[in-house]
């Protein structure tokens, strides 16, 4: 009876369960659906034939049968209401697919379509909106003073079922570096500068909040590692912070944009392509249509940079794996000026670049 007397002294005294219940009212359930051909299998197909299995269609559709077309729920994921009129934040990826329909889910009882504002294609963050007004909301804080150790706490539809799952940890991780995989495109993405968590984060998860003991988000949970007890990452609520800054500002995303084509070097191309650095982006075109190295009219064709440069520096910042110059570019200003250091034919070359604006 005294353990039982001091978890029920402890519960009572902890500030968890009260700041979990208010937050619980603005986490949100994100599902994805898409119109997706109907096929017919006709009679006399195997048993146990799925006409619209890579094995069924391999027959050159002799078993197949069109059927028109039918809504599939296809993902989802989870959300935070951080603007009473509607405004959502989630991760890009929950919401990638252009051609895909998305609903927020409230409760039970309410479900809103929900409109993409913005996606940011530098960082896993996206802004959706529903036609809502008077939402609970969670306030935002500051994950730039975020200390190793304190208490983390991570809320979303764990595996797309279970409602309100809530996972207490540590923040046991600051500015790591992952690969994570889009399940949409099928292209690896590189994350940084993320916060690590032993909190439960687990597919369903991402794009809910990841919360500090004042109930305030401080990131967006993203990724898990399989394989792996107790790893979960999400992003610093900071990035977010800026898009919703230029989206009410700006009515869109701004970012600074250089205009040019480049793949970052390593060892491996230092030895293949004969360079004589081993860090840095070399400038080039790639074999398809508009591929050019540099943008013509772009902010690096005017300040004079060309394919074949190596560009090693932005800003006194030595580009590098764990410095790209999407990266850097972040910190910097639409329209202002930037010194760029490059490498050409051997030569060290300084650039002033007038940032131009991503379309």
């Amino acid at each position: 009876m005294v353990e039982y007397n001091n978890m029920e002294k402890y519960m009572k005294n902890s500030p968890i369960p009260q700041v979990v219940k208010k937050v619980l009212p603005a986490v949100v359930n994100i599902t994805v659906s898409k119109m997706l051909p109907v096929f017919e299998a006709p009679l006399g197909a195997p048993p146990g034939f799925n006409p619209s299995s890579p094995s069924g269609r391999g027959f050159g559709g002799f078993f197949m049968i069109p059927k028109g077309k039918k809504k599939v729920k296809t993902g989802g994921g989870s959300g935070f209401i951080v603007d009473p009129d509607g405004i959502i934040l989630t991760n890009r990826h929950v919401v990638a697919d252009p051609n895909a329909e998305y609903v927020v889910v409230l409760n039970e009882k309410e479900n809103y379509p929900a409109e993409v504002l913005a996606r940011d294609p530098i960082n896993d963050v996206a802004i959706i909106k529903i036609k809502k007004k008077g939402l609970a909301t969670i306030a935002l804080g500051d994950s730039t003073k975020l200390a190793l150790g304190q208490t983390a706490i991570a809320i979303g539809n764990a595996l797309g079922a279970f409602r309100n799952t809530v996972s207490v940890g540590v923040i046991s991780g600051l500015s790591r570096e992952i690969t994570a995989g889009d399940s949409m495109t099928k292209k690896m993405t590189k994350l940084r500068g993320l916060i690590q968590t032993d909190a439960a984060i687990n597919p369903g998860n991402s794009g809910g909040p990841l919360i500090d003991i004042t109930g305030k988000a401080i990131g967006i949970n993203t990724a898990m590692v399989f394989m792996a007890e107790n790893i979960g990452f999400a992003l610093p609520i900071h990035n977010a912070k800026k898009d919703l800054a230029d989206l009410k500002k700006y009515g869109k995303l701004r970012l600074p944009f250089l205009g040019i084509r480049y793949v970052p070097l390593n060892e491996e191309l230092q030895k293949r392509l004969n360079l004589p650095v081993k860090d840095g982006a070399l400038i080039i075109s790639e074999p398809v249509p508009d591929g050019e190295a540099v943008l013509r009219g772009g902010a690096a064709a005017k300040a004079g940079i060309k394919e074949g440069d190596v560009i090693l520096e932005i800003q006194k910042i030595k580009v590098c794996d764990k410095n790209p110059i999407e990266e850097i570019l972040q910190k910097c200003d639409i329209g202002e000026k930037i010194n760029l250091k490059a490498l050409r034919d051997g030569k060290e070359i300084t650039f002033r670049v007038i940032l131009a604006e991503r379309n």
